[in-house]
């Protein structure tokens, strides 16, 4: 009963900090002109950051260790902050293009090594450390198909950006590591 209470009351708080975040472009649109967001906009950030607040709740409702906290904390925050960006600006490039889909094969790595692992510190080291071959693969794939030729993109752009959240969740699969080492074998 008091599991159920605590879960209930982290859905609320991601809740309730969902809508206090979103009030800040809300209020700003009301003062400046610089700041202009349709519907959709507001649909899919709340989507966005309640879906990120709720995956670290799934991820870490039953982790007995600040470390495994810390490392699901850095991969959740690691993914929001990708596909942020990518939704905002694109990260190959300037503006929107197909590419930046590539980016996107992130999200179901994540999930279904979260799934297949039962949240476990190993599986999901070993799952971090798959998105990092998964980056080093996009990066390949962007470099040698001429994609840093897109407007506002350049090789080292696409290298420093894949390079940045490579190191995001390699430090999350040694912190998760970490945790495998302190007896956390298992979270479900």
């Amino acid at each position: 009963m008091k599991k159920q209470q605590k879960l209930y009351r982290s859905v609320l708080l991601v809740m309730v900090l969902t809508i206090l975040i979103l009030l800040v472009p809300l209020v700003a649109m009301q003062f400046s002109t610089e700041v202009n967001w349709s519907p959709g906009d507001f649909l899919v950030m709340g989507a966005l950051i309640s879906g990120t607040g709720l995956a670290y709740v799934w991820l870490s409702r039953n982790a007995p260790g600040i470390v495994y906290r810390l490392a699901a904390a850095l991969a959740v925050g690691a993914a929001f902050l990708m596909i942020w960006a990518n939704l905002a600006v694109g990260l190959i490039g300037s503006g929107p293009n197909p590419a930046n889909l590539m980016y996107m094969a992130v999200i179901p790595v994540l999930i279904a090594g979260a799934l297949l692992s039962r949240l476990g510190a190993t599986g999901m080291e070993r799952t971090m450390y798959a998105i990092v071959l998964l980056l080093a693969l996009i990066t390949g794939i962007a470099l040698l198909t001429g994609m840093q030729r897109y407007s506002g993109g350049s090789p080292g752009e696409i290298l420093g950006i894949s390079g940045f959240f490579a190191l995001l969740f390699l430090v999350a699969g040694l912190l998760f590591r970490n945790a495998a080492g302190n007896g956390i074998s298992r979270q479900a």
